[in-house]
């Protein structure tokens, strides 16, 4: 039995999250060779969302229509709606980034969610911070080693380790998805820019989702209101932008597959839902410490997927964003442990005094009848 709990509590979220970063990853490299081929970031927002909503309107129903939940109030639909509006220009700004720059750098500027998540959830005590505590410290060392690892990846090449597929970056269909050399430098700092506000935007929507879901624990309900608000925005946004109705025409190729494959695997949907789930049992900083890797994910579709070369920098900035999120990790499970020894110790100690009660009334009781 105790085996199960530990299944469920632990195994099954690790891998949900690895689960999910590695379809958010697939998301922005379809995303980038989208847009590579003439599709503009806002059709591909307004068709993911879409997609979405179909999709979640139905299996919303399914999974929620047994569960308890609170009245459907006024103030109930419009923290929904806040967070749809919250997140829309959230990956709105995402979007725009990757297109500047490359889905390398959105991963390597993704390690800024961690530590702004962190510390928002020390602010607003979501997470305990104990600076004599060792899981306290190592959670700060695990934050700190997750970025430099990030850092180092972004910064430093070295030496090629392992050549892509016949030893080019060249792939038929992926040719430029993650070659970082072909943009400019004032777009790859837009890029970067336009990243780093999204991911602090991210920070925020964790903090808050794991806030409103307390309140209205039905995941699927969160998500499917979030796309319906992105749908919301990102139609008018759209037709302002590409009035064409030729720009809204998309062909059956890499662009249909990016949209579709974001509405429903991707970031519109199986991932936030899953984000969701991991909220409400682990909270937001567990969901948080995932983004590092990323990375690793990414450098490793480049070389399998995309010819692309492996160098020693991508080698050891994964190794230390690995130590990073396994030090974030550890931390987290032996909080975990002293609170359910915590928790055991109380009830141990209730059960006793309950025991100590009982024999005594009935000596009380005793007494009187024999009087």
């Amino acid at each position: 039995m105790a085996g199960g709990r530990y299944f469920v509590r632990e195994v099954v979220p690790l891998a949900a999250m690895l689960t999910a970063e590695t379809a958010n990853v697939g998301s922005n490299i379809l995303y980038k060779a989208a847009v590579t081929k003439g599709l503009s970031y806002h059709v591909f927002m307004a068709y993911s969302y879409a997609v979405s909503v179909i999709v979640l309107l139905p299996l919303s129903y399914l999974f929620h229509r047994k569960t308890v939940l609170p009245p459907f109030s006024i103030g109930v639909l419009g923290k929904l709606f806040m967070l749809g509006f919250l997140g829309f220009p959230g990956q709105y700004l995402g979007y725009i980034g990757i297109k500047y720059s490359s889905p390398t750098v959105g991963s390597a500027m993704s390690n800024l969610i961690p530590a702004f998540t962190f510390f928002l959830a020390v602010l607003f005590r979501m997470e305990k911070l104990k600076v004599r505590s060792l899981s306290s410290q190592a959670k700060i060392f695990g934050a700190l080693a997750s970025i430099s690892g990030a850092l180092v990846v972004v910064l430093y090449d070295g030496p090629i380790v392992i050549t892509g597929r016949d030893g080019n970056l060249h792939s038929p269909i992926f040719s430029i998805i993650l070659h970082t050399i072909s943009s400019s430098r004032s777009k790859w700092i837009l890029g970067g820019a336009l990243l780093a506000a999204a991911y602090i935007i991210a920070s925020f929507w964790y903090i808050l989702q794991a806030m409103f879901i307390k309140e209205y624990p039905a995941e699927l309900v969160f998500i499917l209101f979030y796309n319906l608000s992105g749908f919301i925005l990102a139609v008018p946004i759209g037709i302002a932008s590409e009035p064409h109705l030729s720009s809204w025409i998309v062909p059956a190729d890499i662009r249909l597959v990016a949209c579709l494959f974001s509405g429903l695997v991707g970031s519109a949907a199986f991932t936030l839902v899953i984000h969701a789930w991991c909220l409400h049992k682990k909270g937001p900083v567990y969901v948080a410490f995932f983004k590092p890797l990323s990375i690793a994910i990414t450098a490793i579709f480049g070389v399998i997927f995309l010819g692309d070369y492996l160098y020693l920098g991508s080698v050891i900035g994964s190794v230390i964003i690995s130590m990073g999120f396994y030090t974030v990790m550890w931390a987290k499970f032996k909080e975990e442990i002293s609170e359910t020894s915590d928790e055991d110790e109380d009830n141990r100690l209730e059960s006793s005094n309950s025991d100590a009660i009982v024999p005594l009334l009935k000596h009380s009781t005793n007494e009187n009848a024999g009087a």
